[in-house]
């Protein structure tokens, strides 16, 4: 598949994805999430070598939410009763990407630069680790629009900061400077603008040097905020099992006895 709205690069054992679009701060309309869909479908089915992803955007922003223009083509097809059915688009295209990403078997690491408002927020806090520049602020800009947040929003944020504040993020809509987003364990990690990519590429290489058992944890910790205390046991012990029979851990348990550095395959 020819991308033109994003660009996908692959070195190393480390591919990065790049939100394409600068001229509308990398809106993610549907031909962009169909082309990330692709492109994430490609290096889960390992037609691109890679142990790990690094998502960011190109310019001065990540992603500024859903394109809007363009009627049909943004997903606001009539329903039934003649008015436009908002929610099509997210069946079709929306819903099956943050989907994918959540189930990925690989670590992702987002490096936000600037924006991430509205879907763009879902792809931008999707990741395992989030890295964003200390210029980027994150937006749940729907009810700015008329609209309910969308892209797993109302299913992470809760999780992740707690109900006062995913409230007071998409009932207000107020833009959270990525400063408080640290502060409120939105993200991992906060750098200046010119060290995101570094920074960002430093961890997703650490994950891309790991042993297979890094697909294993990212799996567990996701599956854990929907299972109880004895159905999260279970995962783990299936979870061991399958860590156990892993080249990595015969190499791992070598390196340990040997006092040296494990030289993980991730297989």
């Amino acid at each position: 598949m020819t991308y033109e709205k994003i660009r996908l690069e692959a070195a190393d054992g480390l591919a990065v994805i790049t939100l394409s679009d600068p001229a509308t701060l990398n809106a993610a309309g549907l031909d962009m999430a169909r082309e990330l869909t692709h492109a994430f479908g490609s290096i889960a089915a390992r037609k691109v070598e890679a142990r790990a992803v690094i998502l960011t955007g190109e310019g001065r922003g990540f992603c500024s939410g859903a394109n809007l223009s363009g009627g049909g083509a943004a997903g606001r097809e009539p329903d039934i009763d003649g008015k436009p059915d908002a929610g099509s688009a997210l069946e079709s295209t929306y819903n099956p990407l943050v989907g994918l990403l959540r189930d990925f078997p690989l670590p992702i690491v987002t490096a936000v630069n600037g924006v991430a408002a509205g879907i763009g927020c879902s792809l931008a806090l999707l990741g395992d680790i989030v890295v964003a520049a200390e210029s980027a602020y994150f937006l749940q800009a729907f009810r700015r629009i008329g609209l309910a947040p969308d892209g797993g929003s109302t299913y992470l944020l809760p999780r992740l900061v707690g109900k006062a504040r995913a409230m007071e993020m998409m009932l207000l809509g107020d833009k959270i400077p990525a400063a408080t987003a640290l502060s409120w364990g939105l993200i991992n990690r906060c750098v200046p603008d010119g060290e995101l990519m570094s920074a960002a590429t430093a961890i997703a290489r650490e994950l891309a040097n790991g042993p297979a058992a890094l697909s294993i944890i990212r799996k567990l910790v996701w599956d854990s905020l929907d299972a109880d205390w004895v159905e999260q046991l279970h995962a783990e012990r299936h979870a061991q099992k399958a860590a156990g029979k892993t080249d990595d851990f015969v190499e791992g348990v070598s390196a340990f006895l040997q006092k040296r550095p494990a030289a993980f395959k991730g297989r």
